[in-house]
């Protein structure tokens, strides 16, 4: 399953036939039936667009696209959501992160073992402490489209955007953040526990947020470009709104621990 996650970050246009060669040549013996039980696992389909990790709901309200044509030139104007997948020595788990989309700076973030919507409002709860963006964009998954997660966004006036059919990139920087994640951290580590990955991406995410600059901002970290003013010293207290973080205090991003334990039918599929 790493593998597969490896190859469709690189490839995303690739389905079930040309995975199954991918994983020939790796010394795997597979079929293309148990490749598409993979990929379907793993919200993975070939595209030319994103994982399938959010799957639209009938039933639930689609909203409309609001980015067409506007420009997204300061902090604060544009958020956005989106969820991956994140390989452990044992199983796997789901990451939720918004961003705003001006800085690329992370708002807030969730791990769980399931595609629930909790996590998702739990994450966006968190993004909110923060300050209350104008337009907050996600896909049309189920976990966005839920009474849960938008009557948040409208309890607080925000004007909620859903990318429609098409618009992939869209969401782009929030695949960027996926990309850098999976290859400075995850892919580097086998986590053996929710603990030891939570540990993990929260010390990355801290890095990447305060410290790692982006030539597209001009050099400055997220944070930076977030608060729109100079780094402060090491150790400083960092002010957003009306919200106090630590710079690299980890314990700010949600090391609290969840349950962790893979379905029946997900373990099923991960031994054969």
């Amino acid at each position: 399953m790493r593998i597969l996650d490896e190859q469709y970050l690189k490839t995303p246009f690739y389905g079930s036939r040309k995975m199954v060669e991918v994983l020939l040549d790796h010394g795997f013996t597979v079929n293309r039936k148990r490749v598409q039980r993979l990929m379907r696992l793993m919200g993975l389909e070939a595209i030319y667009q994103k994982p399938r990790t959010s799957i639209a709901a009938p039933g639930h309200k689609k909203y409309p696209y609001l980015l067409g044509g506007i420009t997204i030139d300061r902090p604060g104007q544009v958020s956005a959501s989106d969820i991956t997948y994140i390989p452990m020595a044992r199983g796997f788990l789901y990451l939720v992160a918004v961003i705003d989309w001006h800085s690329r700076f992370v708002l807030g973030w969730r791990l769980s073992n399931t595609m629930e919507s909790s996590f998702c409002g739990e994450a966006l709860k968190d993004s909110l402490s923060y300050g209350v963006p104008e337009i907050f964009n996600t896909d049309q998954g189920s976990q966005f489209t839920s009474d849960d997660f938008t009557d948040i966004l409208k309890d607080c006036g925000v004007s909620i955007s859903m990318d429609g059919k098409g618009r992939w990139m869209d969401n782009v920087f929030v695949e960027r953040l996926w990309r850098s994640l999976k290859y400075e951290e995850v892919y580097l580590k086998a986590y053996d526990s929710v603990a030891e990955a939570r540990a993990g991406i929260a010390a990355w995410i801290e890095f990447y947020n305060f410290e790692r600059p982006h030539q597209a901002l001009g050099y400055l970290t997220p944070w930076e470009a977030y608060c729109n003013k100079s780094q402060p010293a090491q150790g400083a207290p960092l002010i957003a709104g009306e919200m106090k973080v630590k710079q690299n205090a980890i314990e700010v991003y949600n090391l609290d621990m969840i349950p962790y334990s893979i379905p029946e039918q997900e373990q099923e599929v991960i031994n054969t």
